[in-house]
């Protein structure tokens, strides 16, 4: 699944071509269409496929933000405002194409969901290969409280407070640390990639629970959780399966990973173990993390 970076770095990559444009038409794939008729919400959400049109043709793509792992697309027509919030899933991703054979990489050429025609004669397409994804258009912010639920940037200044005050609390306890900061109410962007790198450069192992760690470990680990964040988006994030960035290539960071998929550690040279924690595999040295 796209993670912060990832999805960063597809923000950064549609900005240019798309803030500014104004949406002409938009055209819905085969299986949007029959999920809508068969009472499937594929992709497009809370709206039907008209009225999402009525609320996006016509209208102007003024900003484009990245919140967590969303993707907002501030749109307007006149004095009418509205919010295009979009989740790349396992597998979506944004595309800015003359036509799709531009698109370099087959499975996303082949399985596009929606496209957005602009008047500056570029496309933007919705690719995903597995449809786990979601567009989304909302009046305001408020209207899909998901958003108003996640935790700060990890980048900002309030962040590090509000992740110790959630370690505190008494419901958190009990739980493993990876467990906790895959929430995103406590991290904003963590998925499990980061979380096994950042938990590997602090020395903690996933499973140890939340009570276990001193202040100085929590603090050290929220630290290097920015870090690899931080990273990932230096380095492009990280294809370690589909994720393309938003002209088709790849991003580099799973060059600079230590333990997610990787089978020695590169610091004491013992096998890297895996374990399942929250449902994901945890990728960890039994060795330099405890």
């Amino acid at each position: 699944m796209p993670e912060l970076p990832e999805v960063e770095h597809v923000k950064r990559g549609i900005v240019p071509e798309v803030e500014g444009a104004t949406i002409n038409q938009v055209e819905f794939s085969k299986k949007v269409v029959e999920g809508k008729r068969e009472g499937r919400e594929t992709i497009i959400k809370g709206l039907e496929l008209e009225t999402f049109k009525t609320f996006t043709e016509g209208f102007t793509i003024d900003r484009i933000e990245r919140r967590s792992k969303y993707i907002l697309f501030n749109i307007c027509n006149h004095d009418t405002h509205r919010i295009i919030i979009s989740h790349l899933g396992m597998a979506g991703g944004f595309f800015i194409v003359n036509s799709l054979d531009d698109i370099a990489d087959i499975n996303y050429r082949k399985h596009w969901h929606v496209i957005f025609y602009l008047n500056n004669g570029k496309m933007l397409v919705y690719s995903d290969i597995r449809r786990f994804g979601e567009i989304r258009n909302v009046p305001e912010v408020e209207a899909y409280p998901p958003i108003l639920e996640i935790a700060p940037e990890p980048f900002d200044s309030s962040a590090m407070e509000h992740f110790l005050s959630i370690l505190s609390l008494k419901k958190f306890q009990r739980k493993p640390i990876k467990d906790v900061i895959l929430d995103h109410k406590v991290v904003a962007g963590c998925g499990n990639i980061y979380a096994c790198e950042a938990l590997f450069r602090a020395g903690i192992h996933p499973a140890r629970k939340v009570e276990s760690l001193n202040f100085q470990e929590q603090k050290m680990l929220f630290y290097y959780i920015r870090e690899v964040l931080e990273e990932g988006i230096r380095y492009g994030g990280t294809s370690v399966s589909s994720y393309r960035h938003a002209d088709g290539a790849r991003g580099e960071m799973q060059l600079h990973l230590n333990v997610y998929k990787q089978t020695i550690c590169k610091v004491c040279g013992h096998s890297i173990q895996t374990q399942v924690i929250a449902t994901r595999n945890s990728h960890f040295c039994p060795t330099c993390q405890s």
